[in-house]
């Protein structure tokens, strides 16, 4: 009992010193989006996420369901988005504040549940390796999808979507987890047994099993074994050295030390820290290029990553000089009309695209769709919180034009208004109204810079 109330202590003085240095880092750079428009933005954040739920029984469009796992899901959208719980757009959601302890819980163990206990090989010759987490979970029985491009457990895995599962669920997986504990305190559920094995095991197993080099943990992979770097870009082939997924193990490995730290294991924290650390240091090198910008990957579609670059500035992985550089390259980008329309962000510059035909170098998508060249908000506060370290001002003007989109296009006009979209393009393209991460991923990152100066 004593163990227990010293490690709550110590969580709470946490998560103090957090909100301390953020408002310390608002109060000198002032407030990103007025009082108006940051309201406006939770409140349509909110409203989205209530879109999004799929409660016990329910059946959702398209006839998908019911929703038989025993408790709330979050899909990735309203309306007729994505009808199953995607794990890494539920995990990259989840500290907009809008998720209550109890459907964080449910929706921690369904995905620990469904974690691969036993590899297997899929009829399309993939393979499902141990302790692999699902990409999405079915709503009707609860069964895991590890590949994208299907809703079917029996149609899954094909090389079109990877010969692995995509690599960047195991950390989000760890995330979700992290995230959960932060917000309850409840260290107990580390130890509870879900299918024989406990959380903190699953959660080390899913840790392990993207794979990395031996001599700074980089996730890597190659052409003929080919896994995902990160969902939001499934249906681009990118191969070689993987810089976003890397960064997403970095942050999953700071999360599992500071676990072990507050429950007292300093092995294992300083294990985890050393592993962040060798990747802190590996993803400058490996991927900036001579303006700035990091690079997707050392493979195919090895273009300078506008995604990959200011989550790293976020994460605070670019330092010094490296920072300084992208930061200054991503305030001329946006200047030019390279990176941004509507306050959204494309994946690469304009500027950058392979050729006139494709914007990624292979893409299963035409160039200004989806992942290949269309604008994304999920994207917005990253970018905009970079932007901010080299010219705030202007950062301002980027997330007022994101703001006044949301506006003009807001789902619940009606009338055939959608905002939040997933990704559109001047053109005319446009794909899945009410989409949760174009909102939950910048208002999390503006909340941390739109405190109030005390």
């Amino acid at each position: 009992m004593k163990k227990l109330i010293i490690i709550n202590s110590l969580l709470a003085l946490f998560l103090t010193c957090n909100l301390i240095a953020q408002k310390s880092n608002a109060s000198k750079q002032g407030q990103i989006l007025s009082e108006n428009d940051f309201d406006f933005l939770r409140e349509i954040t909110k409203d989205v996420v209530d879109s999004s739920r799929i409660n016990p029984g329910q059946t959702i469009p398209g006839g998908f369901g019911p929703n038989n796992t025993g408790g709330i899901l979050i899909r990735p959208g309203g309306r007729d988005c994505y009808p199953s719980f995607w794990i890494r757009d539920y995990a990259m959601s989840l500290e907009c504040g809008f998720v209550s302890i109890e459907e964080q819980r449910h929706m921690l163990l369904l995905t620990a549940s469904t974690q691969c206990d036993q590899p297997w090989i899929t009829r399309g010759g993939s393979m499902v390796p141990y302790g692999a987490i699902a990409d999405h979970i079915r709503i009707d029985d609860g069964l895991p999808v590890y590949f994208p491009g299907t809703i079917g457990y029996e149609d899954q895995g094909n090389k079109t979507f990877g010969m692995v599962p995509p690599y960047d669920d195991q950390f989000f997986f760890i995330h979700m987890a992290y995230y959960y504990i932060k917000t309850t305190s409840d260290f107990e559920i580390l130890n509870q047994k879900i299918n024989d094995r406990t959380l903190i095991d699953r959660m080390e197993t899913a840790f392990m099993v993207p794979p990395s080099r031996e001599d700074n943990n980089i996730v890597y992979t190659t052409d003929d074994f080919r896994g995902v770097d990160f969902g939001f870009r499934d249906v681009i082939e990118i191969t070689g050295d993987l810089c976003l997924t890397s960064i997403l193990k970095y942050r999953a490995a700071n999360e599992l030390s500071e676990i072990f730290a507050i429950t007292g294991n300093k092995t294992m924290a300083g294990k985890y820290t050393l592993m962040a650390n060798k990747i802190k240091a590996a993803i400058p090198l490996l991927f900036l290029d001579e303006r700035g910008m990091l690079r997707a990957s050392t493979g195919k579609c090895k273009q300078a990553d506008v995604w990959s670059t200011s989550l790293a500035v976020y994460l605070k992985i670019l330092e010094g000089e490296s920072l300084d550089k992208a930061c200054r390259f991503l305030v001329k980008a946006y200047k030019k009309g390279y990176l941004a329309c509507n306050g959204n962000i494309r994946h690469l510059l304009t500027i950058d695209d392979f050729n006139a035909t494709t914007s990624w170098e292979v893409s299963l998508a035409k160039k200004n769709t989806y992942q290949n060249g269309a604008y994304w908000g999920t994207a917005t506060g990253w970018v905009c919180y970079a932007i901010a370290k080299a010219d705030f001002d202007l950062a301002q003007k980027l997330a007022k034009e994101y703001i006044e989109d949301l506006r003009e296009n807001d789902f619940r006009k009606g009338d055939g208004n959608g905002a939040p979209y997933e990704c559109f393009h001047p053109s005319g393209h446009r794909q899945n109204p009410v989409y949760m991460t174009t909102v939950t991923c910048p208002l999390i990152v503006f909340m941390s810079m739109n405190i109030k100066p005390e």
